[in-house]
């Protein structure tokens, strides 16, 4: 159990500075880049989400148009 513990805060220590790292090299507070990430988290899967709907849509709209008839009968 130590062994988990020591690689945890390894990882802790070493690890998770990249906000604070970032924000000391923008010359930004590091909450502000990490509310940034946050964010642009929400963001990007809303609409990622939003385009696999909308795709979903056109396909669904095309397979309508565009069926394939067997005979000149089925007008």
């Amino acid at each position: 159990m130590t062994f988990i513990h020591s690689v945890r805060h390894y990882f802790e220590r070493h690890g998770f500075a990249v906000s604070t790292r970032l924000a000391d090299r923008l010359g930004m507070r590091a909450l502000n880049v990490r509310l940034f990430f946050i964010y642009i988290s929400f963001v990007t899967v809303g609409l990622s989400f939003a385009f696999y709907l909308t795709l979903a849509f056109v396909l669904r709209l095309k397979d309508m148009i565009y069926t394939k008839r067997s005979s000149v009968f089925d007008l």
